[in-house]
């Protein structure tokens, strides 16, 4: 929604170019990187792979590492052709829009959003999360219960899932939109700046769950659906984390709830039972359970198919190499440096900046191994292999978490 002031305010447009505002950012190609718009940004339709960039940050690089290197990432579709969903391209968006301004995002979005509408306990900074004394801890499920296990820090992609707030807050910010960008008598937002982000530029298919239509504005889910129009957005970290908003333009009516767990379908089915409720005096179906099942499956087959696929090593297991063999650092232009190195009777790999991140190497099977880097899905193993040439020296390594924009291979560059 800052974006949406600096809009509003006539400093920029939807179809500002990136280009003009932030000239060092590109993409892969450069008739994209020439053409390139907020509005690109904000309907996710730029090509950016919808996960470019969250590997780097899972492996501790910042905001500003992460956005250069995503000129080296290939487009999953043609510039304006697909939509898929980018933290770190609708992040670029943000960072670029606020560029005139001579202020960051985080600060034109307390000076513009947060603090003309009251909202004292909301921030786009982590630091400030963590000042407050009354916040929630994020949970996952551990062995069946919940446990709070995991802390994130946000920043890198704040403009995209980073903002902390609460219900009280988010309330002024529902009033603010269904004011049409007006707020207790004044406009924050010039209502026409605000209207195009509701205007579905790119089609999402059917809602899971309802059947629905949906589609995708500027920075907004609209769909078309039992109860007529809806405006909405769901945020989700694996780690945790579970938002949604939804608004009925029409008949002026939102709600948002907040949940400090994941994976859970809560958020959508108190929605679409509130709704239910407001519509139609009755609870159609269980809903919670209906989105519960469909959370449960992002991540539950995943892990269970990696997990039954490194059950066991094939027999008789191939042996490894002499740790020299894979011993030595290896770079590419996108993951940068991985140094795997001997630790006692093993191998350790380690990722990021100043090598940030560190995995112990378990042996698979020949020149592969195994490492287990989620925190929040702490038994499901991915896969490290190596290629051994005829000097017994390992060229290259394949880091399979790292791999979804086909980028997890690096070469050897030292031993």
């Amino acid at each position: 929604f800052a974006r949406r002031h600096c809009v509003g305010d006539g400093i920029v447009s939807w179809d500002s170019k990136i280009a003009d505002l932030d000239p060092a950012f590109r993409l892969a190609e450069a008739y994209p990187t020439s053409q390139l718009t907020i509005r690109d940004l904000f309907s996710h339709r730029s090509g950016l792979p919808g996960t470019a960039g969250d590997d780097l940050e899972d492996i501790g690089y910042d905001r500003a590492e992460i956005l250069h290197r995503l000129r080296f990432v290939p487009p999953s579709s043609s510039f304006r052709a697909g939509y898929s969903y980018s933290n770190f391209g609708l992040t670029e968006g943000a960072v670029a829009a606020a560029m005139p301004t001579g202020k960051s995002w985080e600060d034109v979005a307390e000076e513009k959003l947060y603090r003309p509408l009251g909202m004292a306990s909301t921030s786009s900074r982590h630091a400030d999360f963590l000042k407050h004394p009354d916040r929630a801890a994020l949970h996952v499920r551990v062995d069946g219960a919940w446990a709070a296990k995991i802390e994130r820090d946000p920043d890198a992609q704040a403009p995209a899932g980073g903002v902390s707030s609460t219900a009280r807050d988010l309330a002024q910010w529902v009033r603010l939109v269904l004011g049409d960008g007006a707020h207790a008598g004044k406009t924050l937002i010039a209502a026409d700046a605000l209207a195009q982000t509701h205007a579905p530029l790119m089609t999402r298919g059917r809602n899971p769950v309802s059947g629905g239509e949906s589609f995708y504005g500027l920075g907004w889910n609209v769909e078309f659906g039992r109860h007529g129009l809806s405006w909405g957005h769901a945020g989700a970290f694996s780690v945790g984390a579970r938002t949604l908003v939804t608004i009925f333009p029409k008949e002026k009516l939102g709600i948002v709830i907040l949940a400090n767990a994941f994976p859970t379908g809560v958020p959508e089915g108190l929605s679409d039972s509130f709704a239910d409720l407001v519509f139609d005096g009755a609870v159609e179906q269980d809903w919670v359970n209906a989105w519960d099942g469909i959370y449960a499956g992002m991540f539950g087959p995943v892990v269970e198919a990696a997990k039954a696929t490194f059950a066991a090593p094939p027999s008789p297991a191939r042996p490894a190499g002499p740790a020299s063999a894979y011993a030595g650092r290896y770079a590419n232009d996108f993951i940068g440096q991985a140094d795997v190195s001997s630790a006692g009777d093993g191998l350790v790999l380690r990722v990021g900046p100043t090598s940030a991140r560190s995995y112990s190497l378990t042996h698979f099977d020949g020149d592969l191994f195994l490492i287990y880097p989620d925190a929040e899905m702490p038994d499901r193993p991915t896969g490290v292999s190596f290629v051994v040439g005829p000097d017994g020296k390992a060229s290259t390594i394949t880091i399979e978490f790292l791999d979804d924009n086909h980028l997890g291979t690096l070469r050897r560059v030292a031993d």
